[in-house]
């Protein structure tokens, strides 16, 4: 690989470009609580996060057999039928997940310098957002809110494909919608299965966040965050780790 070669980095968005929590619970959900009250659900605090997270697990079960994404409409749904015990209405169901997501929202945090390193590439590279995620706008709605929008020709959505990374169609469609071939991209990311074997298997030069070197990756293709990104796609070889 050499940058002459490169046009096109992918990154993974949670854990990559921003840190978050991936707890059901540690946010804090006493307004998701007291709206879920509010429609007639007659369950305690802690009840009320047990059956969350009761019901989230049965989701990702069903998701971890295929690589299947689930929207937050539909654990709404299916959470809110079991705690009223009626199905709700898409008027409950919308201000369920807006108010959610609001609260889940609260440890999501820029890294300082982000927006710094991902104009270093953008300058070089054309870039592309792929990411888990059970909602649609929720990372746009943050790379707004980071100023980086502009930096991304693409975000390519879990939740919209249908498939969850490392399942290689989320991959494919983004090589598709931005019109390139994985030989030509690189891609970069904190999860070893999602963001660097997988991207591998589809073709792609990828680079993991490992610091501690939990993972059987070589040292040029670990990264201790994002900001080592820019200087390593200068590396002209890369061994591949011991066996």
């Amino acid at each position: 690989m050499t940058m002459q070669e490169v046009t096109h980095v992918l990154l993974d968005f949670f854990g990559t470009l921003v840190g978050y929590s991936p707890s059901r619970t540690e946010q804090g959900y006493h307004a998701s609580h007291a709206l879920a009250g509010s429609m007639g659900a007659a369950i305690g605090y802690q009840g009320f996060l047990a059956a969350w997270t009761a019901e989230s697990a049965r989701f990702d079960e069903r998701s971890a057999a295929d690589d299947s994404e689930f929207s937050m409409d539909e654990l709404a749904a299916a959470f809110l039928t079991r705690i009223l015990r009626r199905e709700p209405s898409l008027a409950e169901r919308t201000a369920f997940v807006d108010t959610y997501l609001a609260e889940w929202n609260t440890t999501v945090t820029y890294p300082p310098g982000i927006d710094e390193t991902v104009g270093v590439l953008a300058d070089h590279f054309r870039l592309a957002v792929v990411t888990n995620t059970h909602q649609a706008d929720l990372v746009p709605r943050h790379l707004s809110a980071m100023g980086i929008a502009q930096h991304f020709d693409v975000v390519v959505t879990s939740v919209e494909t249908g498939k969850r990374k490392p399942h290689p169609v989320i991959y494919a469609e983004a090589l598709r919608r931005l019109g390139t071939t994985a030989q030509a991209a690189i891609f970069a990311g904190d999860t070893y299965a999602a963001d660097y074997a997988g991207p591998a298997s589809a073709g792609m030069t990828a680079f993991l966040i490992d610091p501690a070197g939990h993972h059987p990756v070589p040292a040029c293709r670990r990264l201790t965050s994002l900001h080592d990104l820019p200087e390593r796609l200068h590396l002209r070889h890369c061994s591949p780790p011991d066996s």
